[in-house]
């Protein structure tokens, strides 16, 4: 006889299986260049809110560090709202199955 039964292992499956997804959605591309670009855009911003003339001048009389902060922030906001509206979602292995590794997953035609 096991010390486990079959419901404590199951338990413990669909914990790890919870956990996992987490992780996966954790590491999303989306949510780190999103964040990323909100707080340069953010640092931009606040440097281009009041400029000095020489600022100015460089730029011929544009204020170039509010308007790129600007859109970095909407592209952040933009990365982080596709995130929200489209969450990844993890593979789903079959019980029992192993998953497919990189060697096997090449078609050979037999």
């Amino acid at each position: 006889m096991s010390e486990f039964s079959e419901k404590d292992v199951q338990r413990e499956v669909t914990e790890l299986q919870s956990k996992s997804a987490t992780a996966f959605r954790l590491f999303d591309i989306r949510r780190i260049i999103g964040g990323l670009f909100v707080v340069y855009g953010i640092i931009v911003t606040i440097a281009g809110i009041s400029p000095s003339d020489a600022d100015l001048e460089k730029a011929q009389d544009v204020n170039i560090n509010l308007w790129t902060g600007l859109a970095m922030l909407a592209l952040g906001v933009f990365f982080l709202v596709w995130l929200k509206l489209r969450p990844t979602v993890p593979p789903v292995v079959a019980e029992g199955a192993e998953p497919p590794s990189p060697s096997s997953s090449s078609s050979s035609s037999e």
